[in-house]
């Protein structure tokens, strides 16, 4: 059964940084396309950032609203999805969830407000 869990959001000042975590179970995680989507209070789901395991050639992929901030990466001997998020915006404030396919996991929060 594929199983998703992010961690590590919070709340941040405007500026700040957070890296939230994914944490993979259930399938072969580097033969899997691994994204990041967010939903903020009131909105619909926002894609974020792809990254194709089973390229390793593969670059990345952001959305405009996130590129140069945010950098997706993984660390394939634990089964774990990184998002590391820099200079952080009040428009960041969002629940997070990775995501493989359809699946998603519980999300984690992440709010932006001094």
């Amino acid at each position: 059964e594929v199983q998703l869990a992010e961690s590590g959001g919070g709340l941040v000042q405007p500026g700040g940084s957070l890296r939230l975590s994914c944490t993979a179970t259930g399938f072969t995680f580097n033969s899997h396309v691994m994204s990041w989507v967010r939903q903020a209070p009131g909105k619909g789901v926002e894609w974020i950032s792809t990254l194709n395991l089973r390229n390793s050639d593969a670059e990345p992929t952001y959305a405009e609203s996130v590129k140069g901030r945010f950098t997706i990466s993984t660390d394939n001997g634990k089964n774990i999805l990184y998002l590391q998020m820099n200079d952080l915006k009040p428009e960041d404030t969002a629940v997070y969830y990775c995501t493989q396919g359809l699946k998603r996991g519980q999300g984690t929060q992440v709010i932006v407000s001094s």
